[in-house]
């Protein structure tokens, strides 16, 4: 009887040691498993901090690449080191960085078309001639990129479309026979507002009546957006219905992309625009050949006769409006930062700074 009360004593010794071993076991499992959680969370919060950090220090560099150049240049061109890739990762090269890196590109937006400029601020209320001249030769290039995806839209209904969403009017006066004022916006499902002032991001204009997401995107080619700019406001001598801002619309012949010098062409030749373009960037070896200062120096261009003018109001060979692009990565991961800076000086020391007008992050995990 002795043995076998002391069996069973020795058995239920076991089944609770082995009880309790399994508990331990299963605990410490959990254990494990959170603090490697924990770990692997404090690793990734780490490696985002540290790549928004890094992504912001391209950003910084940047700027002290353009505010080095006002120093030095009374123009902007492709011509200058903040344009050229080579020199920026040279800039770049001198931030240490113990893993990862960053690439940053540099881009005038005012090499691009100003869209608040197409009507007269700060009135407010009518076409600049100008650059309604442009806009036409300008749209109908896209429409013409893919005729088959935009062969029901019209050149001059978006732009109608487009000055309708710009000018303070908002009632009766629909300009041409297809633009749209309130009336139409509110019609829709659902209803909305248009602005009556400037656009304050291009992805506004998908807004606007008749720019489909394929206008504004582009198809297989880069489409309205690419080209197209808010920025360029500055201040007017004049003060309109509270209004003392302008966009006069001057676009950097020495920055501006093929499509858009194409634009500014006054016979729509792309022979011009091309010759321009290459004009502006030929080298002998390292060395630009051609001076690029003055609004006039286009007509030096072999290929343009001598009678030729680009229309004044449209040139212009400085900027003080640059979107910088960041993108550090590091463990596979990516973070781009993109920042809308103006180059601007200070009233009191005269100092050139960049001031940040807008900055936009996105992940790639």
């Amino acid at each position: 009887m002795e043995d076998n009360i002391l069996k069973n004593s020795q058995g239920m010794a076991l089944l609770i040691t082995i009880s309790v071993i399994t508990v331990l076991i299963a605990g410490g499992l959990e254990l494990n498993r959170r603090v490697r959680a924990a770990v692997v969370s404090a690793a990734a919060t780490r490696d985002r901090t540290t790549l928004s950090l890094m992504a912001s220090s391209g950003i910084h560099a940047a700027m002290a690449m353009l505010v080095k150049d006002k120093g030095e240049s009374t123009i902007d061109s492709i011509q200058e080191d903040w344009a050229n890739p080579e020199k920026i990762n040279e800039v770049i090269a001198e931030i240490p960085f113990d893993d990862g890196g960053i690439t940053v590109t540099i881009a005038d937006e005012l090499g691009k078309i100003q869209v608040n400029a197409l009507v007269d601020f700060p009135k407010g209320r009518h076409f600049n001639e100008s650059q309604k001249i442009m806009w036409d030769r300008f749209t109908r290039l896209l429409i013409a990129r893919d005729e088959d995806t935009f062969k029901d839209i019209e050149a001059t209904d978006i732009i109608n479309s487009i000055k309708d969403w710009l000018d303070s009017g908002d009632d009766d006066a629909t300009t041409g026979l297809n633009g749209a004022e309130a009336e139409y916006y509110q019609a829709l499902d659902p209803p909305y507002k248009p602005a009556n002032g400037p656009f304050m991001d291009t992805n506004e204009l998908t807004r606007v009546k008749g720019i489909t997401p394929e206008l504004f995107r582009g198809t297989d080619l880069s489409g309205l957006e690419t080209f197209v700019t808010v920025y360029g406001m500055t201040q007017s001598s004049q003060e309109v219905d509270g209004k003392d801002f302008a966009y006069e619309g001057g676009i950097n012949l020495n920055t501006a992309d093929l499509p858009v010098l194409i634009a500014m062409m006054p016979s729509e030749n792309a022979d011009y625009a091309q010759a321009v373009f290459d004009y502006r960037s030929e080298k002998d070896g390292e060395t630009f050949v051609h001076d690029l200062s003055g609004d006039g120096w286009y007509k030096n261009v072999p290929e343009i006769p001598s009678d030729f003018t680009i229309d004044p109001k449209l040139i212009r060979n400085s900027s003080d409006f640059f979107r910088i692009q960041s993108t550090a990565e590091l463990n596979g991961t990516q973070e781009t930062v993109i920042a809308v800076v103006h180059r601007e000086q200070e009233k009191k020391t005269g100092k050139w700074t960049c001031r940040v007008l807008r900055w936009q992050v996105s992940k790639d995990e």
